[in-house]
């Protein structure tokens, strides 16, 4: 089964660090990676850029429109993401639980769905 691990992060928490501690949270990450390709879990890992540098589509009533930013203010923002293969529910807990990011923010563990054509 695959797992998306949903990293959410507070940039506020990582201001006030020092410019090593913030690269020791990188450095740990592309260790994670690593440890996650070894024992066969890893499928693919990407950070995204802020949100300041994103833009929200809509098409509502037919009319395309475009947002500058995310669709929602929040403290926490989507940072990056990790697809795995894991045994089950658990297993994947256990993996996103041993994620260097884990101690400054939060990970959201969804399973990843199949979409498949109605056969009506």
């Amino acid at each position: 089964m695959q797992y998306m691990f949903l990293i959410y992060l507070d940039e506020s928490k990582f201001a006030v660090m020092s410019q090593a501690e913030r690269d020791s949270f990188g450095d740990g990450m592309l260790d994670y990676d690593d440890e996650l390709r070894a024992s066969g879990h890893f499928i693919t890992a990407e950070p995204l850029k802020s949100p300041a540098e994103a833009t929200t589509v809509r098409r509502w009533n037919g009319a395309l429109t475009t947002t500058d930013g995310p669709f929602m203010e929040t403290k926490e923002h989507l940072s990056g993401f990790i697809l795995v293969e894991a045994r089950d529910l658990n297993e994947a807990i256990q993996l996103a639980g041993r994620m260097p990011l884990a101690s400054v923010g939060s990970i959201e563990v969804r399973p990843v769905g199949v979409l498949k054509r109605s056969t009506a």
